[in-house]
């Protein structure tokens, strides 16, 4: 069986020694109770609740899964998942980050996805019943009528009802312009929702007393594709304009889907018949709505992905120091067994600095992309809120894209170093790498991550964001190239910044004569970003410890996979560089009959 243990020490140094969250926190208007003190109760608070509550039941949720009872259209969670969503509730933790106006906690978006990491490590099946009522709480916060966020938000945020996002249909995933869905105005403002939607992540479940669906739809006089599209909330008990809950709803759950991971999870298909649905955000706005919740639920799924490469080195590391395999080459280590144990052989070193440098890295990148966030919304000036809001929305297809892709190499060589015993289900390890697989599909495929980044960020907006994170690169560079220490660090960083600058210039340059070139690059271009990212966190990381209070134990480890990160792991961009300049003739060359 594996276990998990938050990994505080290193979360606390990322958040207030490498990116100086505590000083950021007390400038930013309404982050005031952020106190260091209250942070670190809720960081030792959340790590019992990932440890104690969620984590001994994954295993034995990932075997039950969820159950449908066809004649009541009702899910059945796995045992343990309502009391440990009680225990979720009693703890206060759906309001955690909600503002106080709306009866939450208000503390830092950055705070929250700390949370976030733990629970994800821990069970990710059962973070996903909670996860998509955040991205419902944005979407009502910024495009709700104030009834609405009345009726609806209160009870989300104190955990009696959760939040959908019911997006997909059968005929159309990614190309929401084709979807079917219809709404029909009724006299009292309400309207008639009809269609069949798919992939539902907790469309029905047992845990909370009623369920907020956020579904959009099509009205009668709907101009075609994404233009025509419209945001209604339909929850699965009417909910009236004085927040009166009524009869249950006309939908319901048609089936669950059988998966290849995340079991515990219910992934459901749900069907609208004349549903009651409330409109918010507008006729024919649903787009602009949809993707407030939709840039919250990227960036919750990037983490996702982090929560499982934690979780599978933490186990791989635990099983190379106790399983005994073979002789080390330059001899034995401990001659008084049998043979020495895995984490003397060259390879498995490579396997675990692998993880190790993707979780502690991707730590930093993920918690810096929140701070910006949390910039955006709480920073004393325009000029900063903006800069924040570039720079997160930058980011926020790096996250999502390149650490849920660092999760299936990273599970995978969790699996490698279990050998044999990684393949079977009762070390449980082969589970992490089952959930790991959805993160690159649900809310956006990489490729989708990949020309959202390159196609909009990058082309479409100028690459504001690019511009200000390398920026800031430079500046640091300049700040730290002279420190002892350092130069290991800031001479390859300055030099891959200036040439993933000069790449970013080559490729708009190029498509604006060959439009293909764009898809063609995309996704090599998103790893080739995200690789100079971490590069930067890994830099930034070194320089924070100087005169930080860290033993030097902890220190060397640090120094010694960053320098694993710069010789081995960032050289990789220049594959994808490569890749990049090959250009999209041969790809694009061969007719389609010749794939037969």
């Amino acid at each position: 069986m594996t276990q998990y243990t938050a990994p505080l020490k290193d979360i606390r140094f990322a958040l207030n020694e490498v990116l100086g969250a505590e000083a950021l926190f007390q400038r930013l208007p309404g982050f005031e109770s952020a106190t260091p003190d209250i942070v670190d109760a809720v960081l030792e608070e959340a790590a019992r609740f990932a440890e104690q509550v969620l984590a001994p039941i994954n295993f034995s949720a990932d075997q039950e899964g969820c159950t449908l009872d066809k004649a009541s259209a009702s899910v059945r969670t796995p045992e343990g998942f309502k009391n440990a969503y009680a225990k979720y509730v009693e703890g206060g933790w759906p309001a955690l980050t909600i503002p106080a106006e709306f009866g939450g906690q208000e503390l830092p978006e950055t705070i929250g996805v700390i949370f976030k990491e733990l629970i994800d490590a821990a069970n990710m099946s059962w973070s996903n019943f909670p996860m998509l009522s955040h991205g419902a709480c944005e979407a009502l916060k910024v495009h709700g009528e104030k009834w609405q966020q009345d009726a609806f938000l209160t009870p989300i945020t104190e955990g009696r009802w959760t939040g959908t996002m019911c997006l997909t249909e059968p005929q159309c995933g990614t190309d929401l312009g084709l979807l079917k869905t219809r709404a029909e105005p009724n006299a009292d403002g309400s309207y008639r929702i009809s269609g069949t939607k798919i992939f539902i992540t907790a469309g029905e479940h047992d845990l909370t007393d009623n369920i907020v669906h956020l579904v959009l739809a099509r009205l009668p006089d709907a101009p075609p594709g994404v233009k025509g599209i419209s945001l209604f909330i339909v929850p699965k008990f009417k909910v009236d304009k004085q927040g009166k809950v009524g009869e249950r709803n006309t939908l319901a759950v048609g089936s669950i889907e059988h998966k290849m991971g995340i079991h515990a999870s219910v992934t459901c298909v749900m069907n609208f018949d004349q549903a009651e649905g409330w409109l918010i955000g507008g006729p024919n706005k649903g787009l602009n709505a949809m993707f407030t919740m939709m840039n919250t639920a990227r960036m919750a799924v990037g983490v996702q992905g982090l929560g499982l490469i934690e979780r599978g080195y933490q186990n791989s590391l635990d099983y190379a120091r106790n399983r005994l395999q073979m002789r080390s080459a330059t001899g034995p280590k401990f001659p008084d067994k049998p043979a020495d144990p895995l984490i003397v052989h060259a390879d498995v070193r490579r396997m675990l600095l692998t993880q190790k440098s993707f979780a502690e890295g991707c730590r930093v990148l993920a918690l810096y992309a929140y701070m910006q966030h949390d910039i955006s919304t709480h920073a004393p000036t325009e000029e900063e809120r903006r800069r924040g809001e570039e720079l997160v929305s930058f980011l926020t297809p790096i996250v999502k894209g390149l650490l849920t892709e660092l999760a299936q190499e990273s599970t995978y060589d969790a699996v490698q170093i279990y050998g044999g015993h990684g393949f079977i289900t009762e070390t449980g390890v082969e589970q992490f790498s089952r959930d790991a697989r959805i993160t690159t599909l649900y809310e956006g495929t990489t490729q989708i991550q990949a020309n959202d980044l390159l196609g909009r960020k990058i082309l479409h907006l100028q690459g504001a964001g690019l511009k200000h994170f390398l920026g800031e690169i430079s500046e640091f560079c300049q700040t730290h190239t002279s420190k002892p220490g350092m130069g290991e660090f800031i001479a390859p960083l300055a030099i891959v910044t200036k040439e993933w600058s000069d790449l970013t210039q080559e490729i708009a340059k190029n498509a604006h004569s060959a439009p293909d070139e764009v898809g063609a690059a995309a996704v090599d271009y998103l790893f080739y970003s995200g690789y100079v990212a971490l590069a930067y966190c890994w830099a930034r990381s070194i320089a924070a410890l100087e005169g930080s209070a860290q033993t030097e134990e902890f220190k060397e480890a640090k120094r010694h996979t960053a320098r694993f990160y710069f010789t081995r792991i960032l050289p990789r961009i220049h594959t994808h560089g490569a890749a990049i300049r090959a250009g999209a003739d041969t790809l694009m060359a061969m007719p389609a009959e010749q794939f037969g």
